[in-house]
């Protein structure tokens, strides 16, 4: 027959989990705790050898071009579509 375990947490956990209840109410320790894990992900950040770091510029560059030709071509089509429709309006200015 299987030995019957007691879930009963570990002192070491208790301690842990009345430490961590205690750091929630002390805004002080919050900010000290965020600064920490801030501190710990920036030791994980890896700069980017020269060749990525030019690839990812061709690609940002490539990218940026083309959306730009895509909103200058519809920029257009809708600018001949106003003029197409209500006519040039520009024309039609009141003589003062």
């Amino acid at each position: 027959m299987a030995q019957d375990v007691a879930d009963e947490p570990g002192e070491d956990i208790v301690a842990r989990a009345k430490k961590d209840r205690a750091a929630k109410r002390n805004p002080f320790s919050r900010i000290a705790l965020f600064l920490r894990q801030v501190m710990g992900e920036l030791k994980k950040v890896v700069t980017p050898t020269r060749k990525e770091l030019i690839n990812y510029v061709l690609v940002v560059l490539a990218f940026v071009t083309i959306m730009l030709l895509i909103v200058s071509a519809m920029d257009a089509v809708f600018g001949w579509t106003v003029i197409a429709v209500f006519g040039d309006l520009g024309a039609t200015t009141p003589a003062g």
